[in-house]
């Protein structure tokens, strides 16, 4: 496959690989850069990518559904699992102009056959997603992801996963304590990268 910048892309085919290194430098100009978040990308690590690869492929997801995509570089990494096991993925983003570019991003990767990103509120979206959902993976508004949890627990199948990103860089203690109170789920936080909350339906 040739050489990377990033390490974890190398469990991507050449297309896709050269997506992701694109996306992933992109986004760390941005950070470099100073930004302001509301003009960042704000795409989860390569890491963290892997994570989700990993995670999608170890447990056979096969309907996952994606609750705030950006520009697609996460959307990628889950499409690439879902690919591998006849699955597909559906994200959501609520900017147009970053659907369009999750989207070019999704096609220009050779993945667009079993990925999409819809235009819309994560919440609303659930509602229309083909389930029950085997992986559902929020990285969204932090104070928005109680609302994003409740809008799709219903959602996934029992033994399903909900990822969190951002729950250890970021203060969630409202969303942890919201997941850790309720009886038909378990949660876990991982101190991986920005902190995956990893929760498991009953």
């Amino acid at each position: 496959m040739g050489t990377t910048k990033y390490p974890e892309h190398a469990v991507a085919d050449a297309r896709a690989q050269a997506v992701l290194d694109r996306l992933r430098a992109a986004d760390q100009a941005q950070r470099d850069a100073g930004l302001p978040q509301s003009q960042r990308t704000r795409n989860i690590t390569a890491p963290t990518g892997s994570f989700l690869y990993a995670t999608a492929r170890a447990t056979g997801a096969k309907r996952i559904f994606e609750m705030g995509s950006s520009n697609g570089y996460s959307t990628i990494w889950l499409a690439l699992a879902a690919r591998e096991q006849g699955g597909w993925v559906v994200g959501s983003e609520i900017l147009p102009e970053r659907v369009e570019a999750a989207n070019r991003n999704l096609a220009e990767a050779g993945l667009a056959e079993v990925a999409e990103v819809r235009a819309g509120d994560a919440a609303a979206l659930a509602a229309d997603v083909d389930g029950p959902l085997d992986l559902v993976f929020i990285d969204a508004e932090k104070d928005d992801y109680g609302r994003l949890f409740l809008a799709v627990i219903d959602h996934v199948r029992p033994g399903g996963l909900v990822l969190t990103d951002n729950v250890v860089s970021h203060d969630c203690t409202a969303f942890q304590e919201l997941v850790r109170s309720r009886d038909d789920v378990v949660t876990v936080t991982l101190p991986f990268e920005r902190g995956i909350e990893f929760t498991v339906k009953r």
